[in-house]
């Protein structure tokens, strides 16, 4: 495994780096720049840093303001704040009358870990991409992240972004990457599923790609970072040619990338589906490991328990009408291969 960067450590230096050149950008904080990282933006420019205490509304309403004053101004907090406490100000203050907000959600998923389900965001993808006029982006490591900033701050418009303090394996080249809004990615080509993945997942579907390979299963990895809009050009070709998905994300199925992606098949493409994510639940306090293990995300768990697994093994065994069995080694494979990349050491953090 090469270099492990959080996604909130790239986000903070890639603010500092738009403020540098376009003197517009404002940044907005809820007493959290220092998890947030918004506190390296704070540093280098703190005549455009504004700490709002605990008040997300206030935080959002504060941001629109400053739009519409002809600011670009970044709202950060945690992402379950973001989602929850702030969604009025945000639905109506600013995604309604379209203004030029970026707000950005740290913390998200259940790999937040000890702090717990009041502070575990599994739903704010779902609750985000329901809103009119707003934009969704989940990059899947450092180099993406920093791209995404940068998208985000030259787009007219409403942006929720999503990232986490877990460190995340470094996939693409600085050098070459560039992010685009509503693009996606076919990071590997394949014949028999597509697993559709997105964010802190990226380098765990590759590695499960290749452990499926070792099965005689060769599956297609297609990451969407922007989940809103989402690239249905890309994904209606990759599922036509492989005939089923499997969609991966840290989060509720409901609502989220698992419904995007449903929606878009069913309209244009009807294949066979599953979807592994947050079920109808809450997250809890624990280290990432315990949380993955007891939401069945671990290998003796199975990775795909219950309805999952039926329909992955549904999906594997209709490969272009030749019988390949999913048996338990392959799906342990697939499961470690998940939970290795997925997992760190438990340690508490800020």
């Amino acid at each position: 495994m090469g270099e492990m960067i959080a996604t909130r450590e790239a986000f903070g230096r890639a603010l500092a780096a738009c403020g540098a050149e376009n003197r517009d950008i404002v940044v907005l904080d809820a007493d959290l720049s220092k998890a947030t990282m918004s506190s390296v933006f704070q540093k280098a420019f703190p005549e455009r840093f504004f700490n709002v205490g605990i008040a997300e509304g206030d935080l959002i309403d504060t941001a629109a303001g400053l739009a519409a004053a002809g600011k670009i101004p970044f709202a950060c907090t945690f992402a379950v704040f973001a989602a929850g406490r702030a969604f009025e100000q945000i639905r109506n203050s600013v995604a309604y009358p379209k203004l030029n907000v970026k707000i950005c959600g740290s913390h998200g998923g259940i790999a937040v870990g000890w702090d717990g389900a009041t502070h575990q965001a599994v739903e704010d993808l779902a609750i985000m991409a329901a809103i009119p006029n707003m934009v969704v982006l989940y990059p899947g490591d450092a180099v993406e992240m920093e791209a995404a900033v940068k998208a985000m701050a030259l787009y007219d418009g409403p942006v929720y972004i999503r990232f986490g303090r877990h460190p995340q394996p470094v996939l693409f080249d600085r050098s070459s990457y560039e992010f685009r809004i509503g693009k996606g990615i076919v990071m590997r080509n394949g014949r028999d599923v597509t697993l559709v993945v997105t964010g802190s997942l990226l380098a765990a579907a590759m590695q499960a790609a290749d452990d499926l390979a070792a099965g005689g299963i060769e599956a297609e990895v297609l990451h969407l970072p922007t989940i809103k809009p989402l690239d249905e050009a890309l994904l209606v070709e990759s599922a036509s040619r492989t005939g089923r998905a499997v969609v991966i994300e840290e989060g509720v199925i409901r609502g989220g990338l698992g419904s995007a992606v449903a929606v878009t098949l069913a309209q244009h493409c009807p294949v066979p589906m599953g979807f592994v994510g947050m079920e109808d639940t809450f997250g809890q306090s624990g280290s990432p490991e315990e949380l993955l293990e007891y939401y069945h995300l671990t290998p003796a768990a199975a990775f795909f328990t219950g309805a999952g697994q039926e329909t992955l093994g549904y999906v594997v065994k209709q490969i272009a009408g030749v019988q390949i069995y999913l048996t338990t080694a392959i799906i342990g494979m697939v499961l470690f291969g998940f939970m290795k990349l997925l997992c760190s050491p438990a340690k508490k953090q800020v």
